[in-house]
């Protein structure tokens, strides 16, 4: 079996691509070329991506030389369309032959349970694996997520970045051919300062080993991320502190370099009187260093920076990088002097200049429609409305700081840093800052009660408005990133464990609106875009879609009440009843459905004549009572609970009474024994939807 398998290796050399997208590109290459493969019937065991600065690669384990030889049916006509009274072939038959290539009598015919059909079938055979390899790899670069591609030279190929070799081999053997516009070779090139000459690659497996060895290169980004992990831990420790790890950082240095080399530096102490947020921003945004701090986290006057050369003088490369991170060290604590100077409070006059949106207003006007809102949540939360005022008011006064003009990404941490230094109180300030949680998806949410109020008074007012002004995501474009903003929403009330009505909250953010923006007439369209957003919550939870779609039937308003349904529905369909009582829900639903005129769920009891029907209504009454306190109390899991109780009974209703007979008033009344039945499930849930 070993002469009919080979690995794989194609790798793409090019000039350096952007960093913070080399991991996923090298990703979706290595997808969408076993994709492709498997598509066209060509097995492998084992695949790998391998990525540098200037390199994607896939690596296919124990390829199959050839596709199998695949069995192709073409269906024709029916066999009673075929052939004519006296057994001749039709003008159909005849015409499907010709389209095959084949005589009438070279048909075979296919029996189904609709018929007998007649049938073309041939073998055909298997391609070269070589002969298909180049046609995937240029589908699968085709289809990776590239924003912009670039052309270069004369002609009109388009990549990332501009492509220089192309290395394609199958085993021992070169296919020759074109990708991107460069012929393939066994060529690889190695570090551009270390061996900047090619190397030859001899099979696939020994492509990262001849790398590591001749060229100076690690391919494999795992294991280089690895490497520098454990070097920057190191040097941090011999630095008696701990590193300040990133994952994001760790993928984007990983992406910058092929042969990492990490090295430890040093600032003055002095300059760790400005907020540390400022400095570590500084290091990891700026210059790709990572920050040390103290087993208490507090940040140390040292940095360890990842070189891509083993450099012969180390010490060159430490003065280098800290002659670099000194004067951006004193622009941010030139900064931080002169926004000190200013407090939050009076920077609030200018937000008047600063346009939010143009048909929205401004910044000012943004903050004034916070601080009603704010105010609100605060009164149903319970917390400090005074407070809440507060924070609301100086919400947005950062944004007119130098530091935050600087470093965008510290809005809101700047906001509580100022608000200390103006002497505001430790809520306000930490308000401020937690604003803005969750900064992205499954990051950490505001955990102060005015940080909370803030946070979603902020999410809510940005929601209407843009919708009001008609800009709401389209395909993948989000530029306001609603989405992310109407998620946040959600998590902050659901793990916040807030009671808060969405609805009503909605209702109120319209009121603060010009009247002219008729943001009224979205409220429902924001909630149901909030809606869209919690189906994809409840399934990255592991909810199935019925589930939420049972719950979602009676429109929850309360974020925090779907949760209870959501967790009873859950509960419930493990149980033994569940299987049936959902099966006797649609049943329900199907009867009122067909049902004529008006559907009342009042049951005249006298009417009640068979045995199973009189104690199906006796059940239900006794359950009524019991069930609806606790359904009103949103205790919605017992409530359902109790419900499944009544299977027996509903199952022998069903088994021993005709619902849709004749007399009209009989009809009607089991009808409303039904929907009262049925009414009473939905005030959890309508288990209908619910697929066994």
């Amino acid at each position: 079996m070993a002469e009919h398998i080979a690995d794989l290796l194609v790798e793409i050399g090019t000039e350096e691509m952007p960093p913070k997208a080399l991991k996923n590109l090298s990703q979706a290459f290595a997808v969408e070329l076993i994709k492709g493969l498997e598509e066209h019937g060509l097995a492998s065991q084992s695949h790998a991506y391998y990525a540098t600065p200037r390199r994607l690669a896939v690596r296919v384990n124990a390829l199959a030389h050839k596709q199998q030889d695949r069995l192709v049916e073409r269906k024709g006509p029916a066999l009673k369309a075929a052939f004519d009274s006296q057994g001749n072939p039709t003008r159909a038959a005849q015409g499907f032959a010709r389209s095959c290539g084949v005589e009438v009598a070279a048909l075979q015919q296919l029996q189904t349970p609709a018929g007998v059909w007649l049938v073309h079938r041939v073998t055909k055979p298997g391609r070269p694996t070589v002969a298909l390899v180049p046609e995937l790899i240029e589908q699968a670069l085709a289809r990776l997520p590239i924003p912009r591609r670039m052309r270069w030279g004369s002609g009109s190929t388009e990549f990332v970045r501009p492509v220089h070799w192309v290395t394609l081999l199958f085993g021992e053997q070169l296919i020759e051919t074109a990708i991107l516009g460069i012929r393939t070779g066994r060529e690889s090139r190695g570090h551009r300062f270390h061996h900047p000459g090619p190397i030859e690659i001899a099979t696939p497996a020994h492509y990262c080993e001849v790398l590591k060895k001749q060229g100076k290169v690690l391919v494999d980004f795992e294991l280089r991320r690895e490497r520098i992990k454990l070097q920057v831990q190191d040097l941090a420790g011999q630095l008696g502190g701990q590193v300040l790890l990133d994952d994001a950082l760790l993928d984007e240095v990983t992406s910058l370099v092929e042969w990492p080399w990490a090295i430890s530096g040093s600032f003055d102490q002095d300059f760790l009187k400005i907020p540390p947020e400022v400095l570590i921003s500084t290091m990891q945004d700026n210059q790709k260093y990572f920050p040390v701090v103290d087993g208490a986290g507090n940040l140390l006057p040292y940095f360890i920076a990842v070189s891509n050369i083993e450099s012969r003088a180390p010490e060159k490369v430490r003065e280098g990088n800290e002659r670099v991170i000194r004067p951006r060290f004193r622009d941010a604590e030139f900064f931080w002097r002169q926004d000190c100077k200013t407090t939050l409070a009076s920077r609030r006059e200018s937000l008047k200049e600063m346009v939010f949106q143009h048909k929205l207003g401004t910044l000012f006007d943004k903050s004034q429609r916070l601080m009603g809102l704010t105010q609100t949540i605060a009164h149903l939360i319970g917390v400090d409305v005074r407070q809440a005022l507060r924070a609301a008011e100086l919400s947005k006064c950062d944004l007119l700081t130098d530091m935050v003009n600087e470093f965008p990404k510290l809005q809101g941490t700047m906001g509580r840093c100022y608000a200390h230094n103006d002497g505001e109180s430790a809520e306000v300030a930490v308000a401020l800052d937690e604003q803005y949680m969750p900064r992205q998806a499954g990051s950490d949410l505001p955990q102060s009660g005015i940080g909370k109020c803030l946070a979603l008074a902020d999410r809510l007012d940005t929601l209407v408005g843009i919708f009001a002004i008609g800009l709401r995501p389209t395909g993948v474009k989000d530029p306001f990133g609603l989405r992310r903003a109407a998620l946040g929403t959600l998590r902050i009330i659901i793990e916040g464990e807030l009671e808060l009505d969405l609805k009503s909250l909605l209702s109120k953010v319209a009121d603060a609106f010009p009247a002219e923006l008729t943001a009224h007439k979205t409220e429902s369209q924001v909630f149901d875009f909030n809606m869209d957003r919690l189906r994809s919550y409840y399934l990255d939870h592991g909810v199935s879609v019925d589930v939420f779609e049972a719950v979602l039937v009676g429109r929850p308003g309360r974020p925090m009440d779907f949760h209870r349904r959501i967790r009873a529905v859950v509960k419930f369909r493990n149980l033994p009843e569940a299987a049936s009582l959902s099966l006797t829900n649609k049943r329900i639903r199907n009867i009122l459905r067909k049902a004529d005129g008006q559907i009342s769920s009042v049951v005249e009891e006298r009417l009640l004549l068979e045995q199973a029907e009189k104690t199906l209504y006796q059940r239900l009454t006794a359950m009524t009572t019991d069930v609806i306190p606790l359904f009103e109390q949103g205790k919605y899991e017992p409530g359902l609970l109790k419900l499944a109780e009544l299977r027996e009974p509903v199952d022998q209703f069903f088994d021993e009474v005709m619902v849709m007979v004749d007399d009209e008033q009989l009809r009607s009344n089991r009808i409303a024994l039904l929907n009262q039945l049925s009414q009473l499930f939905l005030r959890t849930a309508d288990l209908s939807r619910l697929q066994n």
